[in-house]
């Protein structure tokens, strides 16, 4: 029996949704808990109960335990494939097609921002904070967590606001485009710069290990460092590569030297240094102007105006 969908990490906290027999002859009941201990030959799981018994089963015979508990209470989840088809408000392509690396192998990959009803805040079961489709290589996020996620500098969602690929816009995104500027701030700086310094730690140890790091990953490092260092000085994201596109896809094929990768890495780093001690963006985010147009949009969606 072949495991459906991701497989369930070692250590995820399930409950067994059949009832079937235990390792010391008994039965673990419908609704027991446990965590997952392994994977069978045939593609099922074991499952370790908290008494120390251990059962095998399904992935359809298992649920995470707090999606269980949701089906306990009977709360229809909203559907998050309608939210995306009903409630877009923008969308636009992004990844290697909008920053100008594309190549004939790769995806398209669209995100976009959805607006619940606001209703839909008012039952228990609310709406989802993200939908990951219903499209392939689409991915959403409902407004309020998009602005939350973009007001901290988070390089994937503004380089949404600032893709040249749109593919929906309705009003309200043409207003949420209209906001682009009250996004940016030097938290950018700690953001891009952080992140980048932090995966290159794991990329080093990668290096070590194997001898090789995964050298698409390391291109679009370099990237998120000289879009910051852009963004620092000028005050704009360019999504777009521009006269780097050549070097950029040199590191994605391995062509350039570890070391000389490095060093490349190392003096965006003072640059982009350099670019926060010059930088004409303010300190923090206009919060206040999001939060006056996230609220409108909430009084907007309301009956469903």
């Amino acid at each position: 029996m072949a495991v459906r969908g991701p497989q369930l990490p070692i250590g995820t906290q399930v409950v067994v949704r059949v009832a079937g027999p235990d390792d010391q002859g008994g039965t673990a009941q419908r609704g027991a808990t446990g965590r997952v201990a392994g994977l069978t030959a045939d593609g099922r799981y074991t499952v370790r109960l908290v008494d120390g018994r251990e059962t095998v089963a399904g992935r359809d015979q298992l649920s995470l335990r707090t999606a269980y508990q949701d089906e306990a209470l009977g709360l229809e989840q909203p559907d998050g494939d309608r939210l995306v088809r009903e409630h877009t408000i923008y969308a636009a392509v992004v990844g290697s097609r909008a920053f100008g690396l594309d190549t004939e192998e790769s995806d398209t990959d669209t995100r976009g921002v959805y607006v619940a009803p606001t209703e839909a805040f008012w039952s228990l079961a609310k709406p989802p904070a993200h939908v990951d489709g219903p499209e392939p290589e689409w991915f959403s996020w409902e407004v309020e967590r998009f602005c939350e996620l973009a007001l901290k500098s988070n390089p994937n969602l503004l380089e949404v606001l600032h893709s040249p690929l749109v593919v929906r816009q309705t009003p309200l995104g043409e207003e949420l485009l209209e906001l682009r500027r009250s996004f940016l701030s030097q938290l950018a700086y700690q953001t891009y710069s952080g992140y980048v310094l932090s995966q290159f730690k794991k990329l080093e140890t990668d290096f070590r290990r194997d001898g090789t790091p995964k050298w698409k990953h390391v291109m679009h490092l370099i990237r998120l460092l000289l879009s910051a260092r852009e963004l620092l000085l000028e005050a704009t994201l360019k999504v777009d590569v521009g006269r780097d596109r050549e070097r950029l896809l040199m590191v994605k094929r391995g062509e350039l030297p570890w070391t000389e990768v490095e060093r490349w890495r190392l003096a965006l780093h003072r640059e982009l240094d350099e670019a926060l001690r010059r930088t004409v963006l303010p300190a923090t985010p206009d919060v206040a102007a999001v939060d006056n147009w996230l609220r409108s949009v909430r009084r907007r969606s309301l009956g469903g105006a």
